[in-house]
């Protein structure tokens, strides 16, 4: 059952201080969009922490080659919103955590092998992630929202560079990856209980 935004309160308290920043290297530009009130009403740094997040992993697991211009965005929706895009573009008339929409699918990284031309700036894609699901999550798995939504943003970075999770060695890479990033970020594994912390979520073939 998907929480409501009044369950925030009872998340668990945070497990460390709030991720360190990234170094911007000038190289990524991240528009994040609020869509919907409630991120800024239970995490003011809400944004800032998607665009931490975001970048941490792009300089884990980014494009081959040499350091190119890269775009993307993150958009801090509801359940309504999210549910529209999973109906629309999933056929599944439910809500989810996050959705990942690649802008014409991996075109390199890791996954690819494939370098991009030289000047030739990288379109990731949009990250798309419902307030009411994640905060639900993080409140049923013990977790500071903060936390859940860094480790939400990451797994969709992940998902714009060609990774998946359709099979257990995918699921098993991605997650080691996601638990490496977010160790970065001074967050604790996010699969302590892993049956319980399996990210299900949507990503746009």
């Amino acid at each position: 059952m998907v929480g409501t935004a009044g369950m925030v309160g009872t998340a668990g308290p945070k497990m460390k201080a709030e991720p360190d920043p990234v170094p911007d290297d000038g190289a990524l530009e991240i528009d994040v969009s609020v869509q919907c009130p409630l991120w800024d009403d239970a995490l003011p740094e809400a944004a800032a922490l998607a665009q931490t997040a975001f970048r941490a992993a792009f300089q884990a697991v980014g494009p081959v080659g040499e350091p190119q211009a890269a775009e993307a965005s993150i958009v801090l929706a509801d359940d309504a919103f999210v549910q529209n895009l999973n109906r629309e573009y999933r056929d599944r008339d439910t809500p989810t955590n996050v959705l990942s929409f690649p802008a014409s699918g991996p075109e390199s990284g890791p996954e690819t092998g494939k370098e991009m031309p030289p000047g030739m700036p990288v379109l990731l894609g949009d990250i798309v992630v419902a307030f009411e699901t994640t905060a639900a999550e993080a409140s049923q798995q013990g977790k500071g929202l903060s936390d859940h939504l860094c480790h939400l943003v990451v797994h969709g970075m992940l998902h714009l560079l060609g990774y998946d999770h359709q099979t257990s060695t995918e699921a098993d890479t991605m997650e080691a990856l996601e638990i490496e990033i977010l160790e970065g970020l001074r967050i604790p594994n996010p699969y302590g209980e892993a049956d319980a912390a399996r990210i299900e979520d949507g990503s746009n073939p």
